[in-house]
């Protein structure tokens, strides 16, 4: 009995150091994430976007979209990402072998014909079927490239070898951008004279319950299901406070697969996207600073808080958990790959302070959170818990998560507030208090059943299912390709 003591009391003091450490981290993170969005709101007020926009000097962007079973979406899509405002631009659709009429619909539409054209293979790719181009000039901008099916990172690693301009953006297909969100995510490049920019991201939000028409974003609103209302919250703790603050320290370590530009020489050297990973985001990000790094070159990730991209969240817990799943597997995959950087002084921030944090905050806090409730029990069992201090501990978390959420919501509301309605605002708050019994233990579960799934050697995205936008019923597709 004395050991199971003694065992216990390790654990206990171990869980409640482990935790003081955290709620720091995301008081630092917090505050440190006001002085960045400041500076930025500041700056931009002086930026005219409209004489960006009709530059021909202003760097060529190539926008490439993976493409698996869109049919449903896919014209609406394309029609959206070909109506941005930018000068130097190419829209690449990549269609990774859809079993869909995906293709033939994007033929008809666009009057598409197949093109010789030159490809330069400096990334191994699945065989490419053909190149197409429009022989309309309405549509100049839009090359279709038809592959064997490969996955998100055969893909994209096909529209970086056919692409001809010096910077690449990639997206979800089925995402909305904003019209100038191009003339944006662009801004960082062109900012920094000594430190070269290789990746820029941006915030993205949950288009669901919005009004979308013409691939356009309408009016938004708050999402009606729960889920996704949750994730709207989720968002905007993760990318105004967390992203924000992180881009300002130049630690960040992740851009979202959704949306990020990126310096198309880096992503080249680098090797392009992995094949061997469900989190190919990350693990690019991570990879390009491990070269800047390794070759003494300096060098930037940056962040800006603009909502540039509306994407559709999951409605239900069947595709939220298989989302979650693979984010936990992407995460553990991408940080086992470069695990020579951790506490690595040779690698500065990254080395020191990105990866330990990811490393023990990300990947580590599902399953020391699921244990230590495993370890709750058996303590309960055992008769062996001051309750009154485990209640008032269990208050003041519970208090600290809402107020930081709280935070989030005020600094959307002060930045952008792109939820108008006090009555949006007011419900996202009162969700946040459900947050700890509902929502983010399933969030936890679906973390451990992805660390569990990683051992077993599943390595499959899942069938991501969605509603659509705009949609009734909804798109039997996956957002991308299997494995």
């Amino acid at each position: 009995m004395n050991i199971i003591s003694i065992i216990l009391s390790i654990l206990t003091y171990g869980i409640f150091i482990y935790s003081v450490v955290l709620l720091l981290f995301y008081v630092f993170i917090g505050i440190y994430s006001i002085g960045e969005t400041r500076h930025y709101l500041h700056k931009n007020a002086f930026t005219d976007y409209r004489l960006l926009a009709s530059s021909p000097h202003i760097p060529s962007i190539s926008v490439i979209a993976p493409a698996y079973n869109e049919g449903a979406t896919i014209i609406e899509n394309v029609r959206s990402l070909l109506s941005l405002y930018y000068y130097n631009l190419e829209v690449i659709i990549v269609n990774d072998g859809s079993k869909d009429d995906s293709l033939d619909k994007l033929i008809e539409a666009y009057q598409l014909e197949r093109i010789q054209r030159h490809i330069s293979y400096k990334i191994p790719t699945k065989l490419i079927r053909g190149v197409y181009k429009s022989k309309n000039p309405v549509y100049r901008k839009l090359v279709v490239v038809d592959k064997e099916n490969g996955g998100k990172a055969d893909a994209l690693n096909v529209g970086v070898n056919v692409s001809g301009n010096d910077y690449i953006v990639c997206i979800d297909v089925d995402c909305i951008l904003e019209q100038d969100a191009l003339l944006k995510l662009i801004k960082p490049f062109l900012e920094e004279n000594q430190t070269r920019v290789i990746a820029t991201g941006g915030v993205i939000r949950i288009a669901n319950s919005c009004e979308i028409k013409g691939g356009r974003l309408v009016k938004v609103h708050l999402p009606k299901n729960y889920w996704a209302r949750m994730q709207s919250l989720e968002y905007i703790r993760a990318f105004i406070l967390g992203r924000m603050a992180w881009a300002r320290m130049n630690g960040l370590l992740l851009i979202s697969g959704a949306f990020g530009a990126f310096d198309k020489q880096i992503v080249i050297a680098a090797g392009g996207y992995n094949h061997n990973t469900v989190g190919e985001d990350m693990e690019l990000v991570i990879r390009m600073r491990r070269y800047m790094e390794e070759h003494k070159l300096p060098y930037k990730v940056s962040f800006i808080p603009d909502p540039l991209c509306w994407t559709e969240a999951p409605e239900n817990t069947k595709i939220f958990g298989r989302q979650r799943n693979r984010w936990a597997r992407g995460t553990i995959e991408s940080l086992r790959m470069h695990r020579v950087m951790f506490f690595n002084p040779s690698y500065h921030v990254l080395g020191m302070l990105s990866y330990p944090y990811w490393f023990f905050f990300e990947m580590m806090a599902p399953s020391i959170e699921f244990f230590g409730f495993i370890a709750f029990l058996i303590m309960a069992m055992l008769g062996v818990i001051a309750w009154s201090v485990f209640l008032s501990l269990l208050l003041f978390i519970i208090t600290f998560g809402y107020v930081y959420s709280a935070f989030a919501a005020l600094m959307e509301v002060i930045s952008y507030n792109m939820y108008h309605r006090r009555s949006d605002m007011a419900r996202l708050l009162l969700t946040a208090l459900t947050e700890p019994f509902y929502f983010h233990p399933f969030v936890v579960w679906s973390s451990v059943k992805g660390q569990y799934d990683l051992l077993r050697k599943k390595t499959t995205w899942g069938e991501m299912t969605r509603q659509g936008f705009g949609t009734a019923t909804p798109v039997a597709a996956a957002s991308t390709s299997t494995k």
